[in-house]
């Protein structure tokens, strides 16, 4: 790709290092902000600088938020002893758009996968099971994408916590095998939240 500009070239080059922007997407992207005047890159800039430096994790649930603890945590109308283990922040925000969900959630930041050289000590499994023991949580209902590593890190917590006096459920199977939460549409992921199932950890 020939470029008449150096500063484009940079410009293309940064946008195309985010998931899914090709090298064709970026420079129609960048095209677009060097032709509109309503100071548009000024705007996307400021609002990445502040993703970049002010969003924090939320101190209880490792949720994204603007402050030290989440709205979620801090919401008093919501069940405090049933806890939604999610993979990331994006299944948060699924799972509220279908407005099935009262609890507390807990954000791990990925799962396992030894392939990718992620193990139980990359993920916040350690902050989960003190907040069990901490906050008296009755219910865990495990969230997460059906998929190999899913399934993994899900047996794994489940496997942690029969030594705790926990009920564990597991999503309803209306989210397809190999699928991500975040691609469900919301009938199907709220009747998934609402007929969870009992997960029993085979020995």
């Amino acid at each position: 790709m020939n470029f008449s500009s150096k500063i484009l070239e940079e410009a293309v080059y940064a946008l195309s290092t985010l998931p899914g922007v090709g090298k064709k997407s970026a420079l129609r992207l960048a095209l677009h902000l060097v032709q509109d005047n309503t100071h548009k890159s000024t705007k996307i800039a400021k609002a990445l600088a502040r993703l970049e430096n002010d969003i924090c994790k939320c101190k209880i649930c490792c949720n994204l938020s603007d402050y030290e603890v989440c709205e979620i945590c801090l919401a008093p109308h919501r069940m405090k002893q049933v806890l939604c283990i999610v993979e990331s922040a994006r299944d948060v925000m699924a799972i509220e758009d279908t407005n099935q969900f009262s609890g507390k959630y807990h954000v791990l930041g990925g799962v396992i996968s030894p392939l990718e050289g992620i193990g139980p000590s990359d993920i916040s499994i350690d902050l989960l099971i003190k907040r069990i023991q901490d906050e008296n949580i009755l219910e865990v209902i495990m969230a997460i994408s059906p998929t190999i590593e899913g399934e993994t890190t899900i047996y794994y917590i489940s496997k942690l916590l029969t030594d705790y006096n926990v009920k564990v459920s597991i999503i309803a199977r209306g989210v397809a095998f190999g699928g991500d939460l975040e691609y469900a549409d919301e009938l199907t992921l709220g009747r998934s939240i609402t007929s969870r199932v009992p997960y029993n950890v085979q020995s």
